[in-house]
């Protein structure tokens, strides 16, 4: 989204600067706390104009009735950049934007991270990702020690593509997504685990949510021991999502435990999910009470599988319908018990409109 204000143009050409401001704007639209003409900065490489620079665009508009939009020369953007359209190409896509505003804007070529904003004391505003907000407060400092007031600094969330990494440029370029986020590739999953109960759940759960996605089994090692108690199950959940993750999208960690009830002891099911930005998501599912018969084998270090398939008859019944469906007598499966942690640790993800990007 916004890459740095910068490009102290010194003295632009005429005309060249005139042709990168819009003439038709609305006088009635300044911003009454300062009775007047509030002027708001924005800054961007805009590569391709995407739904994060639209939000970040579109807020300087909110906030103010006069906009100046940075926008990174050729030089300044290919310093970070493998690939970068050429100033007039983006110049072109900016304005056509910019022109359904009925606001004033102006748009100003960027050479460096500061540029005019370190020396025009009517800017107000200043508009920034919060990847990027760091720059504004530099500025700030520049500002001050010239005697300029601070301009208040407005700080906007990334905004997420569906894998819940940040939209940008670079990434739609290589076709991974869309303008608007949305996944041009299946999304890769990852379980930290072989059981294929754990496996067949996950895939249950994400077929729902993603249109397109692949899920695969990543055995890796458990440090919390067969048979987690109370804390262990969640950490040993979050090991499994981080160790599985490697290039997938999603690393996925789901571990059972018996949790200490004031009525007995309890069943337990924890998921957490890790994306490449290492934001983790956790979810459980419902619990059920363990037959008290069986707590003096749990204390003395015996699984819940291992009892319930002495109970059952069933060898690996955590691999297959669950000891659930064995005190169920059928109603419900492990699979379907697992689903809902699965799903329960997704739900931020789901509408990461609402968790992440407020």
């Amino acid at each position: 989204m916004c890459e740095g204000w910068g490009g102290n143009s010194q003295k632009k050409k005429k005309a060249a600067h005139n042709s990168l401001r819009d003439d038709t704007y609305n006088t009635n639209s300044c911003c009454p706390c300062y009775g007047g003409s509030m002027k708001v900065a924005v800054a961007g490489t805009f590569n391709v104009l995407h739904r994060g620079h639209r939000l970040l665009l579109d807020t300087a508009f909110d906030l103010g009735n006069h906009i100046v939009v940075g926008i990174t020369s050729d030089a300044f953007a290919k310093r970070d950049r493998e690939s970068v359209f050429p100033l007039e190409e983006r110049i072109d896509h900016l304005k056509r934007y910019l022109s359904t505003k009925n606001k004033k804007w102006e748009i100003e070529i960027l050479e460096d991270p500061y540029g005019s904003a370190i020396s025009d004391p009517d800017v107000r505003i200043l508009v920034a990702s919060e990847r990027t907000i760091e720059t504004g407060r530099k500025i700030n400092e520049i500002r001050e020690s010239k005697g300029l007031p601070a301009m208040a600094l407005h700080a906007i969330p990334l905004i997420l593509a569906e894998d819940c990494v940040p939209i940008s440029s670079t990434r739609i370029l290589k076709k991974e997504i869309d303008e608007e986020g949305k996944m041009l590739r299946p999304i890769v999953v990852k379980v930290g685990s072989d059981n294929p109960v754990k496996v067949r759940a996950v895939r249950s759960v994400m077929k729902r949510i993603y249109s397109d996605v692949v899920v695969s089994a990543s055995r890796v090692e458990n440090h919390v021991g067969e048979q987690p108690w109370g804390e262990e199950t969640l950490k040993g959940a979050i090991e499994r999502a981080k160790h599985a993750i490697e290039n997938a999208d999603f690393g996925v960690g789901i571990e059972a435990g018996v949790f200490e009830m004031k009525d007995g002891l309890y069943d337990v099911q924890y998921c957490a999910v890790i994306d490449k930005t290492g934001r983790i998501t956790i979810g459980h599912g419902s619990g059920f009470k363990l037959p008290s018969c069986i707590e003096k084998d749990l204390r003395n270090g015996k699984t819940v599988g291992t009892i319930f398939e002495g109970i059952s008859g069933t060898r690996n019944i955590g691999r297959k319908q669950g000891a659930i469906h064995f005190l169920t007598r059928g109603i419900i499966t492990r699979q379907k018990l697992t689903e809902q942690c699965v799903l329960a640790a997704m739900v931020p993800r789901i509408r990461y409109d609402l968790y992440f990007e407020r």
